[in-house]
């Protein structure tokens, strides 16, 4: 009977080993499906041999089973805690599942095991890049989605709290200006384009509201002198009849093909690269404004950075829409 016994199990071992190799014939040869069915059977007749889990492990991922995968991976630390394999496995599968963080840990055990493995120190160098790829992505998508420009303007805050008498005036004013710049930005984001238009800040109350709009095409303005005179003559006018208390241009750097102030000499010349971004320019009776936001390309997205003051009697896009008139007034 003792002498059977160890004949069943020597056969058992030997169609175990068999169904392995064949399993990683057809593993090598790419097709997952047949390997990881021969090492279930071979599972089956050694279901303590931690190397076939292995083994199962990477066909599953191989197949994007990625569960199954993980689940091999972990019973292959359970049964052999001392080797690498499993923590590689384990790190293989959380690595495709995203999940940096945990991967390189699994990596980094499995480096514990052995110190020499060139393969498990590739694999930590690239997770390292890929989480640090993942959080950069991560902060660009709230940079692009948490568009904040109230932050950016505080100067410009103090500003209009000197130049404007009640807190309740200037207060409007900022946030229109912050509104209107926000809008813009969202845009960009969204289609890599803004409209070219003058926004006003009408008066509540005697704003006739049915003949004035809160905004105004001006795709054309920049296409010739003429056009950009009758513009900003047209825009006066308008400012002056919808008792508009402040204005604000929103447009594209590229549509500017008329007049490129920024081409000047000196302290006139433009300073901030050739990047497309947009113009904003803010009018007031008593206080004028101009920035600049670049915009620029990161990882296939689009973002728009921190506005930049400019000189606006350097770098203004419209002449003054509004009569100028004293802080005391």
């Amino acid at each position: 009977m003792m002498a059977e016994k160890a004949g069943k199990a020597t056969n058992g071992g030997e169609a175990e080993k068999s169904l392995k190799d064949k399993g990683n014939e057809f593993f090598k040869a790419g097709n997952f499906l047949k390997a990881a069915a021969l090492y279930t059977q071979a599972i089956k007749l050694d279901p303590s041999n931690a190397t076939l889990y292995s083994n199962r492990a990477a066909a599953f991922l191989s197949l994007v089973k990625l569960s199954k995968a993980l689940a091999d991976a972990e019973t292959t630390i359970k049964l052999n805690p001392q080797w690498e394999k499993g923590y590689f496995r384990k790190g293989c599968v959380l690595e495709a599942m995203e999940k940096y963080e945990d991967a390189l840990a699994a990596f980094e055990m499995a480096l514990q095991y052995n110190p020499q493995s060139a393969e498990v120190s590739r694999k930590i160098k690239r997770l390292g890049m890929l989480q640090k790829e993942k959080q950069r992505a991560q902060e660009l998508e709230n940079l692009r989605s948490n568009v904040d420009m109230a932050k950016h303007l505080e100067s410009f805050k103090s500003e209009m709290s000197e130049n404007y008498g009640t807190e309740e005036c200037w207060k409007e004013m900022f946030s229109f200006i912050v509104a209107t710049m926000e809008t813009a930005v969202k845009s960009w984001h969204e289609t890599s384009k803004v409209d070219t238009r003058v926004y006003f800040l009408l008066d509540k109350e005697k704003t006739q509201t049915d003949k004035y709009a809160p905004a105004v095409n001006i795709d054309k303005a920049f296409q010739s002198p003429d056009t950009h005179s009758n513009c900003f003559t047209y825009l006066r006018q308008y400012a002056e009849e919808s008792f508009s208390k402040a204005a604000c241009l929103v447009t594209p750097k590229s549509s500017i093909s008329y007049p490129q102030v920024w081409k000047g000499q000196g302290s006139r010349k433009w300073k901030l690269g050739q990047n497309d971004g947009i113009f904003v320019q803010f009018e007031s009776p008593s206080l004028r404004k101009v920035w600049f936001i670049p915009s620029s390309k990161e990882k296939g997205q689009t973002l728009c950075r921190e506005p930049q003051a400019l000189d606006i009697n350097a770098h203004e896009i419209l002449p003054r829409i509004f009569k100028e008139i004293s802080k005391s007034s």
